[in-house]
């Protein structure tokens, strides 16, 4: 199924942000001289206080890709069961989806300036919207 190959690409996209998040996060650890091993129930704030800014920024932006775009995993799996996977429609919205968050990735982990995020945030979410529409006409 098409609507699947979108899906596995953001998938692996977000594998590839926990990857650049780690090669930037722990050695910023390093530099502010923090030692995992005697950090306690810490919170992500607590890193947002001690850490640069631009190493946290890559943090935020895949903790953004396990939020919504769990209902992106949904819906395509919704519209995969309901036998839309290769509507060209619902893959062009997918596809779409998965650019825009590519794109959103790349601004808030390297310049972060909120007005494009917003944009991008924005675009994407109408993507996912069609989606949603498409998927509830299919199975209503």
């Amino acid at each position: 199924m098409k609507l699947l190959q979108p899906a596995a690409v953001l998938i692996a996209w977000t594998v590839v942000m926990l990857g650049w998040m780690l090669a930037t996060r722990l050695p910023a650890l390093r530099e502010a001289g923090i030692k995992m091993s005697s950090l306690v129930g810490t919170k992500a704030s607590d890193a947002d206080r001690s850490l640069p800014a631009s190493a946290q920024w890559k943090a935020h932006n895949y903790n953004h890709l396990l939020e919504q775009p769990t209902l992106f995993y949904a819906v395509c799996g919704v519209l995969a069961l309901a036998g839309a996977g290769n509507e060209a429609s619902a893959v062009g919205f997918a596809w779409a989806y998965v650019a825009l968050r590519v794109a959103h990735s790349l601004v808030q982990a390297t310049i972060n300036k909120v007005k494009p995020r917003f944009i991008l945030f924005i675009a994407s979410s109408g993507c996912l919207i069609a989606l949603t529409a498409i998927a509830l006409l299919r199975v209503f």
